[in-house]
């Protein structure tokens, strides 16, 4: 009886701390999303309205969206090539 509950607390340590490094590891990318998301807000900003004119809301906008989707689609592919290596 002694010998499952210490089995049974060492395997909850072990998925407590697996479950806590990946809450961690998630906010962490949050907190990456959202800088890298500023960076390409301000390069719209910076250089595609100007080239665009005042009126490129709707063309900034879409330059934004396609960016950032070719930027997850090409970090969602190197990691799961990275993680197929392993």
């Amino acid at each position: 009886m002694l010998e499952t509950a210490k089995k049974e607390t060492k395997q909850f340590k072990k998925r407590f701390a697996k479950q806590t490094l990946t809450l961690v590891t998630s906010g962490f990318g949050l907190v990456a999303a959202l800088a890298w998301n500023e960076l390409i807000k301000e390069f719209v900003k910076e250089y595609v309205k100007p080239f665009f004119g005042e009126s490129s809301g709707i063309i900034s906008l879409l330059i934004y969206a396609v960016f950032v989707t070719l930027l997850a689609v090409l970090v969602t592919y190197n990691l799961s090539k990275i993680k197929e290596n392993n």
